[in-house]
């Protein structure tokens, strides 16, 4: 399991490019019948990726020396998002179908969890729990959406609510996907930070050699890291997260801390921004 640690964001603006992309950028998540795992000391937050292959499920573990526990849900949630084709999660000994895009909850004490099918790409997010809610497939289909942005902008997009409390329910977790209608490339602006609670990002669905410039650091001292298809970055709750792309993509937040409400955000006007 990988380790990050935090730092503070008067040590950020120092950062050399090599030194903000080992801090903040998750830069491999998927490899063939393996499952790769980053652990963020931010909000212990852990992000991750299982890539089955036919002969070759994937369960989900840790060493007990990395989260001091007999198994990797004993005191953790985790939500699950498939990006690839078609495959399943087993959670317990039920079989749950995952097409791309749909989500699945899987709530503290669940003790095993396995990904099979070739060609699925399951991305995970787990932050620490205290009680036990029910494990929920939710195709992305019925997720809450929420239409932002116009085309004139360039930032025409959905973003679809699975794990937030109008919606599947967890302790702490908040999660869904945001995708950009055809032509838009910017994901947030104005920009926003929120205090109370860190995320990640990952991007997905880019096509070719196109990437993603992806805006961090406080507003008055912005940063940017270089971001590829299926890479994840880490944002500290001081920083802003905004991102535009070469081309279309999509990408799904993940976010963990004080709250779980959406809305609670401190929006940076465009004349702040440095």
């Amino acid at each position: 399991m990988d380790m990050r640690y935090p730092s503070h964001p008067d040590k950020v603006k120092n950062f050399s490019t090599e030194q903000l992309r080992a801090e903040f950028l998750i830069p491999e998540l998927f490899r063939p019948g393996e499952l790769t795992l980053t652990y963020s000391h931010i909000d212990r937050i852990i992000i991750g990726g299982a890539s089955p292959t036919n002969t070759q499920p994937i369960e989900l573990t840790a060493s007990p020396k990395d989260l001091g526990a007999e198994f990797f849900l004993a005191r953790r949630e985790v939500g699950i998002v498939n990006v690839g084709g078609r495959g399943t999660v087993t959670v317990d000994g039920t079989v749950y179908s995952l097409e791309k895009l749909d989500c699945l909850y899987i709530g503290m004490g669940t003790r095993s969890v396995c990904f099979a099918g070739e060609g699925a790409l399951f991305y995970i997010a787990s932050t620490p729990a205290h009680m036990t809610y029910p494990t929920v497939h939710l195709p992305i289909s019925q997720a809450q959406p929420v239409h932002l942005g116009s085309i004139a902008n360039s930032n025409e997009r959905t973003i679809n609510k699975f794990i937030h409390p109008e919606g599947i329910q967890s302790c702490q977790l908040v999660m869904g996907v945001t995708l950009l209608e055809p032509n838009n490339m910017w994901n947030t602006m104005p920009a926003h930070t929120h205090a109370r609670r860190m995320e990640v990002y990952f991007y997905f669905d880019l096509e070719g050699d196109n990437l993603v410039f992806h805006l961090m650091g406080e507003p008055n001292e912005t940063r940017h890291l270089v971001i590829r298809n299926r890479q994840a970055v880490i944002s500290p709750s001081w920083s802003i997260h905004a991102g535009m792309g070469t081309g279309n993509y999509a990408f799904i937040w993940a976010m963990a801390g004080e709250n779980q409400t959406f809305s609670d955000m401190d929006v940076v006007p465009m004349g702040s921004l440095l």
